[in-house]
This record gives structure tokens, C-alpha cells and sequence, in this order.
């Protein structure tokens, strides 16, 4: 095959996951927002470069890409989480990571702006 090609349709499926899973957030921000006013743990997934350069208040910063090896950090598996992050690829994807480990109460908020 074409190198071209290979590259054009992992653009197509990059494009198609944030269009069909990515943006899919779960949670609006007026339910994110009493989740965490009853005790939830906000967890920003973006990296430690766009947490420094502004987060939602509370919020705690684990990179979707440390997520994995952080988990611990994250208390209980039935602590309720909301995760974030700029668009909701990664925070659509950090949900599923916890899930897999076992969390059981998480809430994809997706986009920051949602808040």
C-alpha cells in the first residue's frame, strides 16, 4: 500500500473517532458541577503543560498518558470520578481506562468548556 494512503485514512479515522466518540461526553456541566459539589474527584487528563496553563477549580492533573500508572492516586475504585480535558478524545478514553481498572463511578464531562 501506499504510505500516502495509510496516512490519509489514519487521518479519516482520527477525524471519525473524535466526531463519533470523542465529542460524545457524557455528562453535562450542570450535572459535573453537583457531582463534584457532593464529594466527586475532578481530574483533568490534559497534560501537565495545559493543566499549568489554566484548570477548573478543584480539579487534579493526571495526563491520560500517565493514567495507567498514577491509578492509585485516584483513591477507591467506587469513588466518583468526572474526568476533562480540551475536546473529550482523551478524557472519552481516560473514562474507559478507569472503567477497565475497575472504577466504577465515572462521568465523562468530555470538553472543558462544557463546564
Amino acid at each position: 500500500m501506499d504510505a500516502k494512503f495509510i496516512v490519509g485514512a489514519l487521518l479519516v479515522l482520527a477525524i471519525a473517532y473524535y466526531f463519533f466518540v470523542g465529542r460524545r461526553a457524557g455528562t453535562s456541566g450542570e450535572d459535573a458541577r453537583a457531582l463534584v459539589e457532593r464529594g466527586a474527584q475532578l481530574v483533568d487528563v490534559r497534560t501537565a503543560e495545559e493543566f499549568a496553563n489554566g484548570h477548573l477549580d478543584g480539579a487534579i492533573n493526571v495526563p491520560v498518558q500517565e493514567l495507567s500508572r498514577r491509578i492509585g492516586e485516584l483513591g477507591p475504585t467506587e469513588r466518583t470520578i468526572v474526568v476533562y480535558c480540551r475536546s473529550g478524545a482523551r478524557s472519552a478514553h481516560a473514562a474507559e481506562l478507569l472503567r477497565s481498572a475497575g472504577f466504577t463511578e465515572i462521568h465523562d464531562l468530555g470538553a472543558m468548556s462544557r463546564w
